[in-house]
């Protein structure tokens, strides 16, 4: 049994009543109108300090994802406009959306792990207050996809290029939803939670031409209420978006501070109650509310449930920020993960990406390998140089594309003097060895002129790590046959 597996059992194995439970992994919300799913009236019992806190320790790794995503979405309820805030990052209010119309900004600190591979987008949906339409323009042969997940950040819809999906309307409706489906719309997706959260992806050439051509298909791209649903497709220029006041701190390198191992014991409530358990984790839920229920009005108990939060920040969700500390282990020390956007009840994975690189796309959409060391074991550092080497005909098989990208211990884009953050597909002047393989050369210090074109700029110092997306990976990635080469310290 894998690790991630083991650990989902453990926690759920800790976490269980007396009241009997069903192993199962689906994914499905379950009905929770059996005995075992019951809250057990706290006032009657008596719990310990060391129970309360081990039941905050593990509630908040199994909630970290999903407090995440709620204060994102409380954040983003005070947006009033449609506009980019400090850093470049696109921003709106509820059930709209923002889109860029360049490549992401280095100095955003939103979402951790940016790519300079698409044009992003983004909007938080509340589907309790209305349905949302999401608008496809025709993108003519040009890779797309919409990454539209839950609050577990589990994919709900299935909208891009692997899919074939044709232009036009489509509709998001949460768990109550009840009303009519225009007749433009060709198809609704539903969300299981209230909270949903939308990342169209559209591909562009580092090219001044491909940047002015993707602004007629970028524009195009539109998500609002079904109350403002005219039957009509609505365009605007994404390049003129104002400059927004900044609702959440961007300041220092780091990502945004989403969860707060000291306000957990306060949002975990409101999580619980929007967000339905998987078949399986009515007892789970039925533990959590118990607990809560007896710290409400027992400071020495809820002291305890926070401390276990903090431990848990600490000991175990922490350390997840490092891609070797979880995922499919590889050749080469590359690591790689199969159930992005598709989690169910695996909360190792769901937590450790959520922590490292959160909003990563089903395996079908894109496979990615993350790195942290040489060939020899040993953590990268802006202080050596390094050569990726791909052999003839062994670059990522992909039907859309691929990038090599380099994060710094942040796990954001280093500044450096020519601005390049990655390499791959879109880099229309990479040089070719006399064999046919392709070296990418990784390192601080500028490369002699016949290998400027392939060189991917590192830190001066400091550890940083390595990460390949492949967009619309063919079968020969996603059965394991295909992975990264060695990333070997030049001696």
């Amino acid at each position: 049994m894998s690790k991630s597996k083991l650990f989902s059992v453990a926690l759920l194995a800790l976490m269980l009543t007396t009241a009997g439970y069903s192993a199962g992994t689906a994914a499905a919300p379950a009905k929770t109108t059996t005995a075992a799913a019951k809250t057990v009236n706290a006032e009657n019992i008596e719990l310990t300090e060391a129970y309360v806190k081990e039941v905050g320790k593990m509630s908040y790794f199994w909630g970290w994802p999903m407090a995440n995503m709620y204060n994102r979405y409380m954040i983003t309820s005070q947006n009033t406009t449609i506009g980019l805030q400090v850093g470049k990052v696109p921003a709106a209010p509820l059930n709209h959306i923002a889109m860029l119309h360049d490549y992401a900004d280095p100095t955003g600190r939103i979402v951790a792990c940016p790519n300079q591979d698409v044009v992003y987008g983004q909007s938080m949906m509340s589907l309790d207050k209305d349905a949302v339409i999401v608008q496809v323009p025709d993108f003519k042969g040009r890779f797309w996809v919409y990454q539209i997940v839950n609050q577990r950040t589990d994919s709900i819809a299935e909208l891009g290029s692997m899919y074939n999906s044709k232009p036009g309307f489509y509709m998001i409706v949460g768990p109550d939803w009840k009303g009519t489906v225009p007749k433009e719309v060709i198809k609704v997706f539903h969300s299981d939670t209230k909270i949903a959260y939308a990342v169209p992806r559209i591909f562009m050439n580092d090219t001044a031409e491909d940047k002015k051509d993707v602004q007629q298909f970028i524009n195009k791209i539109d998500i609002y209420p079904l109350s403002e649903f005219d039957g009509k497709m609505k365009e605007r220029s994404w390049a003129d978006l104002p400059i927004l006041p900044v609702a959440a701190s961007q300041g220092g390198s780091e990502e945004v501070k989403w969860v707060d191992p000291a306000k957990f014991v306060d949002e975990l409530p409101a999580i619980l109650q929007d967000v339905p358990p998987l078949a399986g984790e009515e007892s789970l839920y039925a533990t959590m509310k118990t607990v809560l229920e007896a710290v409400k009005n027992n400071p020495k108990l809820k002291e305890a449930f926070t401390q276990g939060a903090i431990e848990a920040d600490n000991e175990l969700v922490t350390p997840l920020f490092q891609f070797s500390n979880y995922g499919t282990k590889l050749k080469d020390n590359w690591t790689t993960t199969s159930n992005g956007a598709e989690f169910g009840t695996d909360y190792y994975t769901r937590t450790a990406a959520a922590k490292s690189n959160i909003f990563i796309n089903k395996s079908n959409e894109t496979k990615y390998f993350y790195q942290d060391f040489d060939s020899n074991r040993v953590r990268l550092n802006g202080s050596s140089k390094y050569t990726v080497t791909f052999a003839k005909g062994q670059t990522p098989p992909v039907n859309g594309f691929w990038s090599l990208t380099l994060y710094n211990s942040a796990h954001f884009f280093e500044p450096n003097d020519i601005n390049r953050y990655s390499l791959g597909t879109k880099n229309k002047d990479l040089k070719y060895n006399k064999d046919g393989s392709l070296t990418l050369y990784v390192q601080a210090e500028k490369p002699s002129k016949d290998k400027e074109s392939n060189w991917l700029p590192a830190p001066k110092s400091g550890d940083f790590s390595l990460y390949v997306r492949a967009y619309w990976p063919k079968e020969a990635i996603n059965s394991g046959q295909w992975t990264p080469p060695a990333v070997v310290k030049v001696k």
